[in-house]
C-alpha cells in the first residue's frame, strides 16, 4: 500500500500539541534513516547525572510478527508479568482513566456493554496496531527506579516528538509491560532489565475514525501550583 510523504509541523509548539496517539496504522514500514534519527533524537533526553538508563529494542518485520503472536497467545491464556504494578486510586486519576477509555472505545464504535467488542480492542494492543515498528522501553532498577523510570519517560517523549516531527504516527503502550518475561523470551533480554512500555510507530491509516481522537487535558489549575509568579493562571 503506498503512502504519501508525510507532511511535519512547522514549529516546536505545533510538534507538541498536534501530537496524538494512532491506533491504527499502514504496515509500510519507514525509512531506516528516519527511524535513525528519531532514536538519535531520543538519545538526547537528559538524566540523572548523565546515567542514560534506557534500553531500547527496535523491532520489525518477522521478530514483529513473532512477538505479536506469542504476546496474543499469553494474553489469551492469562499469562501476565508486569515489571511494574498499575494502580490509578480511586480520585481524579481513576475517572480520568475511565473517561479514556470511554472515548477510545466510543471512537471505535464499540458500547460499554460490548463484552466481546473491548476485548477484541485490547488483543488490537498486542499487535501493535497494526503498526511495522515497536520499540520495547527496558531500565535497569537503579535504586528504587523512580530517577530511572523518569529519565526513561523523557527519553519516550523525545521518541514520540520526533516522530511527530517528521511527520509519522506512534501511540506508547503500558499494556505490552504487562507482558514482560513474553517479551525477553522472545528478544533474548536478560531479567534484570524491567519493561516500562512500548512505542509503535508508523503511518498513520487515516480512514479510521479512531485515529481522530484527541484527549482532552484537564485545565492547568487542576495540575500547576504557582508561587509568585503572578498572571499565570489568571487567564
Amino acid at each position: 500500500m503506498e503512502t504519501s510523504a508525510p507532511t511535519p509541523p512547522t514549529s516546536l509548539t505545533d510538534v507538541m500539541r498536534s501530537r496524538h496517539s494512532a491506533r491504527r496504522f499502514l504496515p509500510t514500514p519507514l525509512p531506516a534513516e528516519d527511524i535513525r534519527a528519531v532514536l538519535e533524537d531520543a538519545q538526547r533526553a537528559p538524566s540523572n547525572s548523565n546515567t542514560q538508563p534506557w534500553v531500547v529494542h527496535v523491532v520489525s518485520g518477522a521478530t514483529r510478527d513473532t512477538l505479536a503472536t506469542a504476546l496474543l497467545a499469553a494474553f489469551d491464556r492469562g499469562e501476565s508479568s508486569p515489571d511494574f504494578t498499575g494502580d490509578y486510586g480511586q480520585g481524579a486519576h481513576l475517572h480520568r482513566s475511565h473517561d479514556h477509555a470511554a472515548a477510545v472505545y466510543g471512537s471505535q464504535g464499540i458500547d460499554r456493554s460490548d463484552r466481546a467488542g473491548r476485548q477484541q480492542a485490547l488483543r488490537r494492543n498486542l499487535d501493535f496496531y497494526g503498526a511495522p515498528h515497536t520499540a520495547l522501553l527496558f531500565m535497569p532498577v537503579l535504586g528504587d527506579g523512580v530517577r530511572a523510570a523518569g529519565d526513561v519517560g523523557m527519553y519516550a517523549q523525545n521518541f514520540l516528538l520526533s516522530l511527530t516531527a517528521r511527520g509519522y504516527r506512534s501511540i506508547p503502550q503500558t499494556m505490552i509491560g504487562q507482558y514482560a518475561d513474553t517479551v525477553r523470551e522472545v528478544l533474548g533480554v536478560p531479567q534484570d532489565l524491567k519493561l516500562l512500555f512500548a512505542i509503535s510507530f508508523g503511518h498513520a491509516d487515516h480512514t479510521a475514525d479512531t485515529n481522530d481522537l484527541v484527549m482532552h487535558r484537564v485545565p492547568l489549575q487542576e495540575s500547576v501550583v504557582v508561587h509568585d509568579t503572578p498572571g499565570v493562571l489568571s487567564a
